[in-house]
Formats: C-alpha cells, sequence, structure tokens
C-alpha cells in the first residue's frame, strides 16, 4: 500500500515495477481501513479511495507496508492537487519561507504560473479556536481567539462572529474585530431585516471549533453548500483570508471583469478594485461586485455576498473552492438559499435594495458622440435621424460642451445657445443628457469658477493625508475630487445642479470619470509612503498598486480614508446626483454611472464602459448585460457599435440589432473615429438598423412591464437562460443568447459574415416574432436564417406580448394603439400583463398611481381585463391582436360581441390576425373566434 507525505525530506522509494506501473497509470489506489469519524469529517476524500492527482515528486514516499495505512490518512499533507488550498496569496513563498509559515511544499513538475500552488497548508492548520454560541437579540455570538499569532503583520487575536438568520432563505453571517472596531461599509444594504426566530430556514450551520471553520447545508437535501474548514481563517489589519469549498463548479458573479456568464475555475483569480480601465481579460474594471450565484446542478442554486468594498481579490480552484483576500474591513456575509436561481437573485436584491424604477423615455434609443463639437452639428444629428425616419429619443453631449473641459459650464462660442437648442428638444417630445464628472477645475482664477470656489469654503473635496486639497488631473487638468461621504458635499453638488439646470435644462446626466479616475498617480504631489499605499499585501489590480490610476488610498474623507471608501466613490456620487435631481426636478431621476458597487441600481442605470468595436466585445457585450441584471442594476447596455476604434457597417448593424435588446440602448462613439450614427451607412444598413430599433419601441410596454417587476420585487430584466430553465443543464453556460422577462428568446449574430445563427430552444414550443411560425423543441440547438436585416427573436408558448405602434420618439409612441401578441401553449392558454403609468412621476407604484391590466387566453379567445385603473391608459386603445398557434382556420370572429370583418388567418404559420380594433383599454376587451 501507499503513504503520501509532503515533508522536506521524504523521497521516492521504487518498491516494485508493478506497483510503479499502478500509480503512474491509473494514478489511483484502493485502501481497505476504517478511518476515524475525526479524519472523514476533516478531509473531502473518500475513505475508499485516495486518488494521487499530482504527479509523484521528490516528495513522496511509496511503501506497501500495511502498517503505514494509518499513518498515511492522517498526513496532513495528504491532499489532491485541485483542493490544495495556497498559503502564499500574499506574495511568491520559497520553501524555506512556505515551511516557516507551517504549511507544505510540493513542487510540481508539470506546474507553471497560475497552475496549483506548490505551497499549501495542511489539513487542520493551526488557527481560531471558537468558544460557545450564545444567544443575541438578532441570532448567536460566539467569540474567536488564537492561542498563537499567525505569520501576517498586525494580527488580530480575538474575533467576533454574530450568526444572524434572518429570512428563511437568508443566513446573516460577520467576523469582526470586538476590541476595535474595524470600517464596515455604509449605506448600502436596504432591507428591512428579518429576525432570529426563523421556523424552518432552508438551511443548516455546523461549525468546527478548532480550527474554526463553519460548513452550511441544504436542508432539503443535506448538499454542502459552503465549507470554510477546508483552509484557515486569516485576519490582520491589512490582510483577510477565508476558503470555502464550493457546491459547483458552475458560477456567475464577482464583478466587474470581462468575462463568460460563468467564471474559469482553472487557477485563476480575479480582483475587485475599480478602475478606469477598457473592457480587457484578467483586468479589473470600473466596479465592484463581491457576489456570485452557483447553480447546483440539480435546478437548485445558492448566492453568497461578502459585503466588503475593500480592495480584494478572489482566487479560484478546480476543487471547486475560491479564497477570498480583502486588504480591510470585516467579513460580512449573506447566504442565500434560493431555491431556484431567479430567487437567488430576488433575495440579494432584498438586501442591496430593489432597482430604482426608469423614466419612460429612458428605455428609448439615446445617441452620442465625443466629438459633436457645437451646438449646430448636434441639431443636425438629430434633423438627420430624423429624415432618416430611425427612432431616437434622447441626444446626449460629452465633454465637448463645456468652457475649458470644466464641469457646469458651457462654452459661449461653441454651444452658446445650449439652453434653446435643449428647449427645441424638448417640443419635438426629445430628452437631453450631458456629461458630469466628478473632477472640479482647481486652476482657474479665484472667483472665476463657482464650483471650487464655493467647494473650496464648504470643505467638500477630499484631503490628502496632511491635510490639504488632493490634487489630481483629469480632462480640465488640475482638479480636486469632491467627498460624496460629506453631507454638505451633497448639499454643494445639489446646489451646483440647481444652478446649471436652470440655465440648461437638461433631464439626466451621466457620471463619468467615477471609479475616480485620475491621469496622475495618486495626486500631483505624489503618495505617501505609507502602509495604506503599500499594504503587505496588494492584489493582482492593473498598475501594480492601489493608487494606479486613481488617488492616494491614503487620502481623507468624512467618512474614513479612501483606501476604504474607494470602490464606493461612484454609488456615492450616483446616489448625491439621483438626490440632487429629485430636488431639482419634479419627475423621476436618469443617472448613468459608469462605476459601480452593490446598490447602484436603486439609483442609476449602468453602461460598460469603453467597449472596442470589435465583433469580440460586442460578443462579450452579452453576459456583461446579464451580469449586471444580477447585480441589481437591470438598466444597462454597451455603447452599440462600440466605442473606440471604427467600426464597419456589418459590425454597427448587428449591433445595433443586439443593442436594440440591450435594456439601455445608447449608441457612443470616441472623438477620433469614423462616424456611427445610423444615417451613415448604406440604405440597406439603415433599413435594418430602423427595423432592429423600431422593433424596440414597439416592445417597450413589455419591457417597461418588466422593469415594474425588478424595481418592485427584485426579478430581472435581461435573463441568462438558466434563470428561467435551471433544470435544463444545456442552459447553464449560455451567454451567446438571451430572455428578456420569461418570454422572449434573442438570438444575435455575433460573428463576422454570418448569415445564418444557431439557437438553442429550451424545451417547449417558441414561435418566431416575426411571423408567428411555430418551432417545437425537445430541448435542442436549431440553424435559423439570419440575413443582415434580421435578428431572430422568439416568443415563448403561454405568453401575451403587450407592443404599441412605434413613433419616431417614446413621448408620441405612447399615444399609439396597443397589439397583442397571444403565442398559445399546447394547451391552448396563455397569460401577460401590462403596467402603465405616465412614465415619468416618482414612486407611481409606492402610491398606486397605475394601471394594471391583466391578459390571458384560452381556447378561442383572448381577454384584456384591467384590475386597476389611474387614468393613463385614458384614451388609449387596442389596435389589433395576432394570435400564434390557432390550429384551425377561424369562420368568425367577434370582439365584445361584435362581429369583425377584418382578421386574416395564415394557414402555413397558424397565425390569426384580428385588426382594425379600436377598443379602449380602460375597459374589459373578449376577442373570440370560432
Amino acid at each position: 500500500m501507499a503513504r503520501i507525505c509532503c515533508g522536506p525530506l521524504h523521497t521516492f522509494a521504487l518498491l516494485t515495477s508493478v506497483f510503479l506501473i499502478l500509480v503512474h497509470k491509473d494514478k489511483n489506489v484502493s485502501f481497505a481501513f476504517s478511518p476515524s469519524a475525526e479524519w472523514q469529517h476533516s478531509t473531502n476524500i473518500s475513505y475508499r479511495s485516495v486518488q494521487f492527482r499530482e504527479n509523484l515528486s521528490s516528495n513522496v514516499t511509496v511503501s506497501a507496508d500495511p502498517r503505514t495505512h494509518t499513518r498515511y490518512v492522517r498526513d496532513q499533507c495528504g491532499i489532491a492537487v485541485e483542493s490544495r488550498i495556497n498559503c502564499g496569496c500574499d506574495r511568491s513563498l520559497s520553501r524555506a519561507d512556505c515551511e516557516a509559515r507551517g504549511c507544505c511544499y510540493v513542487p510540481l513538475p508539470q506546474s507553471g504560473l497560475g497552475g496549483p500552488p506548490w505551497c499549501f497548508y495542511p489539513v487542520r492548520y493551526p488557527g481560531y479556536k471558537m468558544g460557545p454560541l450564545l444567544p443575541t437579540e438578532k441570532g448567536q455570538r460566539a467569540t474567536l481567539a488564537r492561542s498563537a499569532p499567525s505569520y501576517l503583520p498586525r494580527d488580530i487575536p480575538t474575533l467576533q462572529l454574530d450568526l444572524m438568520p434572518e429570512t428563511l432563505g437568508r443566513l446573516h453571517l460577520t467576523l469582526k474585530d470586538p476590541a476595535s472596531p474595524r470600517y464596515e461599509v455604509p449605506f448600502v444594504t436596504s432591507q428591512s431585516r428579518g429576525h432570529k426566530d426563523i421556523q424552518n430556514p432552508l438551511y443548516d450551520v455546523d461549525f468546527q471549533p478548532d480550527p474554526f471553520g463553519f460548513i452550511v447545508r441544504r436542508k432539503s437535501n443535506g448538499r454542502v453548500l459552503l465549507n470554510t474548514t477546508i483552509g484557515p481563517l486569516l485576519f490582520a489589519d491589512q490582510y483577510v483570508q477565508l476558503s470555502t469549498s464550493m457546491a459547483s463548479s458552475v458560477i456567475s458573479g464577482l464583478g466587474e471583469h470581462y468575462t463568460p456568464i460563468t467564471l474559469d475555475l482553472n487557477w485563476t483569480s480575479v480582483s475587485l478594485w475599480n478602475r478606469d480601465m477598457a473592457p480587457h481579460r484578467s483586468a479589473n474594471l470600473y466596479g465592484s461586485h463581491p457576489f456570485f450565484l452557483v447553480q447546483e446542478g440539480d435546478g437548485q442554486a445558492h448566492g453568497v455576498f461578502l459585503l466588503n468594498s475593500n480592495a480584494m481579490e478572489v482566487f479560484l480552484q478546480p476543487a471547486p473552492a475560491l479564497t477570498w483576500v480583502t486588504v480591510g474591513g470585516i467579513l460580512d456575509f449573506y447566504i442565500f438559499l434560493g431555491p431556484s436561481p431567479q430567487s437567488v437573485v430576488q433575495q440579494y436584491h432584498e438586501v442591496i435594495g430593489y432597482p430604482m424604477m426608469p423614466p419612460y423615455w429612458s428605455l428609448g434609443f439615446h445617441l452620442c458622440r465625443w466629438g459633436y463639437t457645437s451646438t449646430n452639428i448636434t441639431r443636425t444629428v438629430v434633423q438627420l435621424m430624423r429624415q432618416a425616419k430611425i427612432p431616437l429619443d434622447v441626444q446626449w453631449n460629452d465633454l465637448d460642451y463645456a468652457d475649458q473641459r470644466r464641469v457646469f459650464t458651457f462654452d459661449l462660442q461653441r454651444f452658446g445657445d445650449l439652453p434653446r437648442m435643449v428647449e427645441e428638444f424638448h417640443q419635438l417630445g426629445m430628452k437631453y443628457v450631458l456629461i458630469l464628472d466628478p473632477g472640479i477645475s482647481s486652476a482657474s482664477p479665484p472667483g472665476s469658477y463657482k464650483p471650487f470656489d464655493d467647494g473650496l469654503k464648504r470643505g467638500v473635496f477630499i484631503k490628502n493625508s496632511t491635510g490639504q486639497i488632493l490634487i489630481g488631473k483629469v480632462w480640465p487638468g488640475p482638479t480636486a475630487f469632491p467627498d460624496f461621504t460629506n453631507p454638505t458635499t451633497q448639499d454643494w453638488w445639489t446646489d451646483c445642479i440647481r444652478v446649471f439646470h436652470s440655465k440648461v435644462p437638461v433631464d439626466g446626466l451621466w457620471i463619468d470619470m467615477n471609479e475616480p479616475s485620475n491621469f496622475v498617480q495618486g495626486s500631483v504631489d505624489g503618495c505617501p509612503d505609507s502602509d495604506l499605499e503599500k499594504p503587505p499585501y496588494t492584489p493582482g489590480v492593473i498598475g501594480g498598486q492601489l493608487n494606479a490610476g486613481t488617488l492616494c488610498v491614503s487620502a481623507q474623507q468624512y467618512l474614513s480614508n479612501h483606501y476604504n471608501l474607494h470602490n464606493l466613490y461612484g454609488l456615492t456620487e450616483a446616489i448625491a446626483t439621483h438626490r440632487a435631481l429629485l430636488k431639482v426636478k419634479s419627475t423621476r431621476p436618469f443617472v448613468l454611472s459608469r462605476s459601480s458597487f452593490p446598490g447602484l441600481g436603486r439609483f442609476s442605470a449602468h453602461w460598460t464602459g469603453d467597449v472596442r468595436s470589435d465583433w469580440e466585445q460586442l460578443r462579450f457585450s452579452i453576459p456583461g448585460v446579464l451580469l449586471f441584471g444580477l447585480y441589481g442594476v437591470p438598466l444597462v447596455g454597451a455603447d452599440v457599435c462600440g466605442f473606440g476604434g471604427d467600426t464597419t457597417e456589418e459590425l454597427c448593424v448587428r449591433w445595433t440589432q443586439l443593442g436594440a435588446f440591450y435594456p439601455f440602448m445608447r449608441n457612443h462613439n470616441d472623438k477620433p473615429n469614423a462616424p456611427q450614427e445610423p444615417f451613415v451607412f448604406s440604405q440597406q444598413a439603415q433599413d435594418a438598423m430602423r427595423t432592429a430599433i423600431t422593433l424596440r419601441y414597439s416592445l417597450l410596454p413589455f419591457l417597461y412591464t418588466l422593469f415594474h417587476h425588478t424595481h418592485s420585487s427584485g426579478s430581472t430584466v435581461a435573463r441568462p437562460l438558466f434563470l428561467e430553465f435551471p433544470t435544463d443543464p444545456d442552459c447553464q453556460t449560455i451567454d451567446r443568447q438571451f430572455l428578456w422577462g420569461s418570454s422572449l428568446l434573442i438570438s444575435p449574430v455575433l460573428e463576422e459574415g454570418a448569415l445564418e445563427v444557431t439557437a438553442y430552444l429550451p424545451p417547449g414550443t417558441w414561435y418566431s416574432l416575426h411571423n408567428g411560425e411555430a418551432y417545437y423543441s425537445k430541448g435542442q440547438y436549431i440553424l435559423f436564417p439570419a440575413p443582415l436585416d434580421t435578428i431572430n427573436v422568439h416568443v415563448r408558448e403561454g405568453s401575451i406580448i403587450p407592443q404599441q405602434v412605434p413613433a419616431l420618439t417614446t413621448t408620441a409612441s405612447r399615444r399609439n394603439p396597443f397589439t397583442l401578441i397571444v403565442a398559445l401553449s399546447v394547451g391552448n392558454w396563455a397569460k401577460g400583463e401590462l403596467f402603465w403609468d405616465d412614465g415619468e412621476s416618482l414612486d407611481t407604484f409606492e402610491h398606486g398611481n397605475y394601471s394594471y391590466v391583466l391578459f390571458f387566453a384560452e381556447e378561442s379567445y383572448v381577454v384584456s381585463k384591467p384590475v386597476k385603473l389611474n387614468g393613463s391608459l385614458d384614451g388609449l386603445v387596442l389596435g389589433e391582436v395576432r394570435v400564434f398557434g390557432v390550429r384551425a382556420p377561424p369562420t368568425s370572429v367577434w370582439a365584445n360581441g361584435q362581429k369583425v370583418h377584418d382578421f386574416s388567418y395564415s394557414q402555413d404559420t397558424k397565425v390569426l390576425t384580428v385588426a382594425g380594433l379600436d377598443l379602449p383599454m380602460t375597459a374589459m376587451i373578449t376577442v373570440q373566434w370560432s
């Protein structure tokens, strides 16, 4: 038999050629013994079969002596390669360094950078010892203590564990220093708290007292969801680490990164530290979202949220397992038991807050470019869009409008009539948005730039470690940065917006560069040589230092230092901007933020930043949008046709088709690039783009209803297939297609030159939205034609989709007749709904100021039934009903008992179309056929 050891003095001993062949070829040795219960509890290796996953090395001893069985299984380093927890997450370790930490050192000849660790923790690595759990008002509490310090500097010897059952499916667990309060994330969680008297929760929690670890199981089947006993808990002043096994390798989240919908667990890591960085692989991007969702493989799912805003790196490995390492704060975990993926998302959104209800106009088409250098050029863009009869709701200006690139100003030469231009857009039924960067120019002569002068008097700017205003450099040159955690700053920001809005009545604000971005490292004066600027451990961030491309992290803010608050900067600016617009305008605010953190969706939309105009970025925009839906930011999209570099006509057409199904649709272009407004392309391309955007406008009532649900119950808008079909293994990783709600399946073309698309249809009947053709799927991929003027969209059986006749603006389309698309199921039923209000008033759902209509169909009739009316549907009519899946040609059709003559039936597609209706949406409507 065999004994595997990891000590430095062991050597490989060849006993017999037969045994060598066995180990070399099978890497599998069976044992017959009964290990102790203690050993079984502390390892994931079955006692009946030990897998030799690593190649044999000079550190492995093989022995056939049966007396060594027990010694082998108790060997603290007998850990499968994929389950090794790195003992050197903070730095690369030599053998001597590794063993000085009490860790196992076993080199793997085939391992290179990014592979399995050579230095890893042994089983039951010494750590904290847990005292008894005692009852508290919110749950239970225990004290954890170390008998000896860890290898980390400024180790914290005593911790407080709080276990707080909040709901049947949500567990809250914190680990913090009881002796010296540490930074904790403020103002993110918003839910009404649960209570400790939870009857029959979905989870069980077990603890390993020494060394401390906890295990969370799903009560219904005993599945281990988290097991932190696989590695030590480390807790020092600037280094906190915890590892856990995972129930599955199918994990989504931990954004913002340029990744597929599921993460790669093959010895990778992701860093969370907000950075102005164009999307590309292996980079920390604009936002930080320390939340992930695990698909367990049987339709069930769970999620984990670590509420921590410090710089963080999460190490992923194929066990499956992961290790959190953060440079500060506390461990504040929320664990969501689902059990469905969609309920996990809703439980998470309960904690961070349900998303805001967007104004209706914000769901229209937006157009922007850095390079519209005057009001006349901006006007011309709008005129050419209208001449091309392509819908456009919102015209934008980038920083071109600002005098010397200073926010809250406009250039009197090139944009002198900006207020009049905005009023002209309003008369066309359009809206106007412009950019607002946080950097406030500090170089203007005193008295010449009120935002800085007033901010200086009111003490609103971030200060450096010596108490002086920190000066960085952004577009206007030397800049100061508002501290949005300071209540005074929020008042000053509101005043700045109010004064500017009184001159230029903008409808929304675009807050960019708010990671915050800085063109110098830290400040124009550099940063101090301190533990904050150069912590014992720095996650793998672009630039290698926390102050790269941003502020000195030792900078001082009202609530804490920038080291703790950096990842919250964009969120705090979004909160301040949202609140300012609430006070300045009487309508629903629209804010678009680049930087993000959990909770942003309550205040702002998001776009995915400076994407390139290429096919790969088109393809990866889909998981980017879908993941932000999971993160509670449903109003999200990528720059249509790309921001950086020149697009091509084909790429721009395909991107416009996909962008028509982003929840937020904006075409945005960088200054040096070739124009990419729809009207600059050939007539064929314009026709294709017009078709896509017009289709979007026809579907806005359905999209708006989806936003109502995400605002009121935390559901999703753009939805990965696994949320809707959790038991279908084929849907687990699909991110080249997506759903709107549960009913529309979008399958875009993502490859250059493609005129067909292979799309997966989950089991059931799916109808082409374009012509009602039915596809009966057993859960299979189907090849669909996709000429340049077509994006494939399918309606799920059993759905009723409310549409409206499109127009060039939502102001006009909202007055047009409705259409119902009725997709009958195999059992001849369907249902749908419509949420409708004035599209811009505040809190209409909360105050009951809305209308709600239910639609249902059975056998040979469709009913529209208002269940709540507030006047918002007055004057609106149902003009047409299209029923998919009518098996026999109708001979007669009635609407509200009156015979209808204007109907048609397609024998090929089995579609009944009833047109020419003029029935009030405020009354019950019945359309029957026989």
